[in-house]
């Protein structure tokens, strides 16, 4: 009895908990519903709820990985909930993984054989494994049970369009559109085969339509577009570019298309601005190369077009359209003797073509994106593959994983006065030697553990400059030497805080002079010449022989006291000198003396990235963003991108 309002009490302090992750969740606020769950979990870690709703909001987050081991927990501990089924068949088809989905969907449907989402979706994934005959019978069955649903027919078109069978593909449509004229994907389908068969006025038709539903897809604005120039509709193709660029502005089909179409009505100057934009994106791509070679040619930058000439030739010694064009380029800067070795090439060329003629392509108005014929430099580029995305696109409250992040290592720890900040949990940096010190330090004068420092405001900066003035002349007056050195690293820790950090290393050195073994001194004196050394190799001096110096710092930290802050620190500066195995081993044992080290977490991930552990590094993103780090989910898209 005396036990049992205890557990009532914790009971419903979980039921609380959830119940308020569920609420964020509601609001897409995804990031603070994870921090509830997370709790959740950690005071009843057997309830099934907070893993499944926890996976819900990392979904929703674009961690795949991540919510799929949320629900195999969940599953674990209630293997009779669908919607588990169902949401960790979905996390494994956005990782391509169709087989283990099928699993998911057919143990989902003996719980519940009327679920036609289940039905779809499994559907979808046998036209994915390219297993069309079962995905035709299965969806045969759905039109049978859900006869009057347009998107039954849709995916019954898109599985005879993926057989090469378009008239059945067409029949299937239109029983969709039937069913529901307001789809715009069914109406983009229709363009598709439109496209394909060449018929242009009919798929611009189809495109109106489409675009009309799906006014923000800039696919569709290009397709459109394609069919426009091949009716002579340039000013309606430019158009249409235009518009599929303000709603996808790094679109590189976009850009390429329209950098052609304007050096084809003769705008050059702005045709080199897509051609740039395409080459920031992709700098080896020899079609953007050369056609941005003619134009530099044209508007008076023949240095320029020979670089770009030269880029290509490298790569087709044979092109003699480009050996021929960069010889005009020497000529005019009176070049003569490299204008007259390119004309011997293709003179010398054009001899031994009596062995064996080059076979040339017949000129048509459209190539495949990855065709990497140079003959084909003036021709549209069209996808390999036209794919019908079926994504929501929203910049909603909650999806962190849409803002951009630049992929930088998170920050080293430092003793600083200044507070922890984190925008989504609440926690306390805690270490035994600075808690040490704090026992020795007046009240309001406690040193704390940061890995974020914030800006100061110029109140904030007026008062540390006081403080320090104020450190200073305590040092004069004071004539015991232990409570001199205290006074000293306080003094060295404020200008640390004003980024003065030549005058904070040489307080710590006087530190360390005084006493050896002290773990604290070394650290921040670490901190300070790693952050100096970022600012000086902006400056372009090299730094080298310092960060060794931060590297000796942080390994005689670590001897006096081994903390998972100090083997962070330390792999920061192995990952600043591209040691990326060293830096993985120390945020690991970073790891294992704090497991809530959601830095190292992080760290470690972009670490795995820069090796090419694709799997490793979204695990560790992945905890990084359970822990509170959201920007983690931006990286995770990032690099699967």
């Amino acid at each position: 009895m005396l036990f049992s309002p205890l557990s009532l009490w914790a009971q419903y302090n979980t039921d609380r908990l959830v119940m308020i992750g569920r609420s964020a969740l509601y609001y897409e606020d995804y990031v603070l519903s994870i921090q509830y769950f997370n709790q959740a979990i950690s005071a009843k870690p057997y309830l099934f709820e907070p893993w499944y709703y926890r996976a819900i909001a990392k979904y929703y987050l674009d961690d795949y990985a991540g919510a799929e081991n949320d629900c195999s927990e969940a599953i674990r501990r209630n293997p009779y909930v669908v919607g588990i089924y169902e949401l960790r068949g979905l996390c494994r088809i956005q990782q391509k993984n169709y087989e283990d989905a099928i699993k998911d969907y057919n143990q989902a449907l003996r719980y519940e054989p009327e679920g036609m989402n289940l039905w779809h979706n499994r559907a979808l994934c046998r036209i994915q494994q390219k297993d069309y005959d079962k995905a035709l019978a299965e969806i045969d069955t759905m039109a049978q049970r859900w006869s009057t649903n347009a998107r039954v027919y849709a995916m019954q078109s898109e599985a005879y369009l993926l057989q090469k069978d378009t008239t059945k593909a067409i029949a299937s449509l239109e029983k969709s559109l039937e069913l529901d004229a307001y789809n715009g994907n069914t109406w983009a389908m229709r363009s598709m085969i439109s496209l394909a068969r060449e018929e242009w006025k009919e798929s611009e038709g189809y495109l109106d339509k489409a675009i009309h539903l799906l006014p923000k897809q800039g696919g569709l604005y290009i397709n459109r577009a394609l069919a426009r120039v091949n009716q002579n509709n340039l000013r309606g193709a430019m158009a249409d570019y235009d518009m599929a660029l303000d709603f996808e502005p790094n679109n590189f089909l976009g850009h390429y298309n329209r950098g052609l179409l304007r050096a084809q009505v003769g705008d050059d100057n702005r045709a080199i601005t897509d051609f740039d934009f395409v080459l920031k994106m992709e700098p080896d791509n020899l079609m953007a190369l050369y056609n941005r070679a003619l134009l530099l040619e044209k508007t008076g930058d023949p240095r320029g077009a020979i670089r770009d000439y030269s880029k290509v030739i490298d790569e087709y010694p044979n092109f003699w359209t480009g050996l021929h064009q960069r010889a005009q380029c020497y000529r005019s800067l009176g070049m003569t003797k490299q204008a007259e070795q390119d004309e011997f090439r293709i003179l010398k060329a054009q001899i031994n073509k009596r062995f064996g003629k080059q076979p040339r392509l017949s000129k048509n108005h459209m190539r495949k994106r990855s065709d990497e014929d140079i003959e084909k430099y003036n021709q549209l580029a069209v996808a390999d593959e036209q794919e019908m995305e079926h994504e929501y696109q929203s910049d909603y409250r909650g999806r962190v994983q849409n803002r951009k992040v630049g992929m930088d290592y998170l920050p080293m720890y430092a003793l600083s006065t200044e507070k922890y900040q984190h925008a989504v949990k609440y926690y306390v940096p805690y270490n035994r030697q600075v808690e040490k010190l704090n026992a020795q330090l007046p009240v309001g004068s406690q040193i704390n553990i940061i890995c974020n420092q914030s800006t100061l405001s110029e109140a904030s900066m007026r008062r540390y400059f006081n403080r320090i003035d104020s450190l200073t002349q305590q040092i004069g007056r004071q004539s015991n030497e232990q409570q001199v050195l205290i006074i000293l690293l306080q003094r060295a820790i404020a200008y640390s805080v004003i980024q003065n950090y030549d005058a904070a290393i040489d307080d710590l050195t006087t530190y360390i002079l005084s006493d050896s073994l002290s773990a604290v001194a070394y650290w921040q004196r670490a901190v300070c010449q790693s952050r100096l050394n970022a600012f000086n190799a902006s400056q372009g001096t090299d730094v080298k022989l310092q960060t060794a110096r931060v590297l000796a710092d942080l390994c005689q930290a670590i001897r006096l006291d081994e903390s998972a802050y100090l083997y962070y620190n330390r792999g920061n500066v192995h990952a600043q000198r591209a040691d990326y195995v060293h830096a993985i081993d120390d945020y690991t044992k970073a790891i294992a003396l704090d497991q809530n080290l959601a830095e190292a977490y992080y760290n470690r991930g972009l670490a795995h990235l820069a090796l090419k552990h694709q799997q490793e590094s979204v695990a560790d993103l992945s905890k990084a963003g359970e822990l509170g780090l959201y920007q983690a989910y931006s990286i995770i898209k990032q690099s699967r991108k």
